[in-house]
């Protein structure tokens, strides 16, 4: 018999990544060039994260998934009337930075407080999903973070299944090194757990769900609260691409070990 699990999924947007990224400086910090105008998209891995929500959802019936979401409400609505055909969800808005600048502990406090404030949450039902990394914060530690605040110790990261047994307990892939597995049980909720990618393809368009997202959806942008990420002591000196290098030679007939000694050699200098 199934259970009934109240899935929250924690991811923003980021630019979209065929966009050329210029980092600068400016009065408030550094920020990417032109950043409100770039294009953005789901991050990656959150959107991993929420198929596997949606999909875990609808194996378990009366179970919920909220988005929650902390950045500019304005961008938001845009991405998010493409994210809405996919799955369907209950947004959850902090109005504030999506920066990849933005202090991890600041954004994982944002995010804490808004789970805190959903209505009718049931915690000891609560898997908290995320990406295990961010294309743009790109730090692996929101999620664990954002566990620790909710009092959520069962943690796990790397994930690629997430499989419910009949009594209810959570058997959980996750990704080691070396290309192996590690294979963990867990009697239930609450647990969080930090996505990779997943084993499911992204959800085709479906213009049907995506008019029941943005219905209940658009109060939720519109009535999103300015979030406050003043409180970092996080700084940066300075912002710039990494510098291009590129040294070739051609030779010939060199034995596999001496170009292996002059590689290792070349990375060490």
């Amino acid at each position: 018999m199934g259970s009934e699990f109240h899935i929250v999924v924690c991811g923003s947007i980021v630019p979209d990544p065929l966009q050329t990224l210029a980092p600068q400086d400016g009065p408030a910090g550094p920020s990417l060039k032109n950043e409100m105008m770039l294009p953005a998209v789901l991050d990656p891995w959150a959107g991993h994260a929420l198929y596997e929500a949606a999909s875990l959802a609808a194996k378990n019936p009366g179970s919920q998934v909220w988005l929650v979401s902390l950045g500019p409400k304005a961008k938001l609505q845009q991405v998010m009337m493409s994210v809405a055909q996919k799955v369907p969800f209950q947004l959850v808005v902090a109005d504030g930075s999506a920066s990849g600048f933005t202090d991890a502990y600041e954004t994982a406090k944002v995010l804490a407080a808004t789970i805190e404030g959903i209505g009718g949450l049931d915690k000891s039902r609560l898997l908290l999903f995320g990406g295990w990394q961010s294309a743009s914060r790109g730090s692996g530690a929101v999620i664990q973070m954002v566990g620790e605040m909710l009092g959520v110790t069962e943690q796990f990261q790397g994930v690629d299944r997430l499989t419910v047994g009949d009594d209810g307990s959570l058997e959980v892939l996750e990704r080691v090194e070396g290309g192996a597995y590690q294979k963990s049980v867990v009697d239930g909720a609450p647990a969080a757990f930090g996505w990779a990618t997943g084993e499911l393809p992204e959800p085709p368009n479906n213009p049907q769900v995506g008019m029941q997202n943005m219905q209940k959806n658009m109060p939720a942008l519109m009535q999103a609260k300015p979030a406050d990420l003043s409180g970092t002591s996080l700084k940066f000196s300075s912002v710039e691409l990494p510098r291009q290098r590129r040294e070739t030679r051609i030779v010939k007939d060199v034995p596999v070990e001496e170009m292996a000694r002059e590689i290792v050699e070349w990375i060490k200098g």
